[in-house]
């Protein structure tokens, strides 16, 4: 059974910093972009960023680069997103997402490539 579970939303001041995390089990980890999306109430889901699982290449949504970072650890199976210099925009349900696809700077799936998702978990940041 898949599962990616998330870790480490919070509510924060404007400025602040989060750490989130997803655990992925229940299937080959090689090979997938591992991703995270989030989503505010009536919009679309965004991709923010991603890592492809072998190789480690990254995308970044303009919105976060030089703020967000993306990392892996592949002997845990679980991806970061350490979430710097948080602005009140940043609030949102953040999941976590796996598809059998390459991502990278200059190529970055939309959801439907993404097979597996998690349940979510929440960033507030206040102004």
């Amino acid at each position: 059974q898949v599962q990616l579970v998330e870790s480490g939303g919070d509510s924060v001041q404007a400025g602040g910093t989060l750490r989130l995390s997803c655990a992925a089990s229940g299937y080959t980890y090689i090979g997938y972009c591992m991703a995270w999306f989030r989503q505010v109430p009536g919009k679309e889901r965004e991709g923010v960023a991603g890592i492809y699982t072998t190789g480690d290449s990254t995308y970044y949504a303009d919105s976060v680069k030089g703020r967000f970072t993306i990392s892996q650890d592949n002997a845990k199976n679980t991806v970061y997103l350490q979430m710097n210099s948080l602005k009140p925009e940043d609030s949102a349900m953040y999941y976590c997402a796996a598809g059998h696809t390459y991502c990278s700077s200059g190529y970055f799936p939309t959801p439907a490539h993404f097979a597996y998702w998690g349940q979510g978990t929440q960033v507030t940041v206040s102004s």
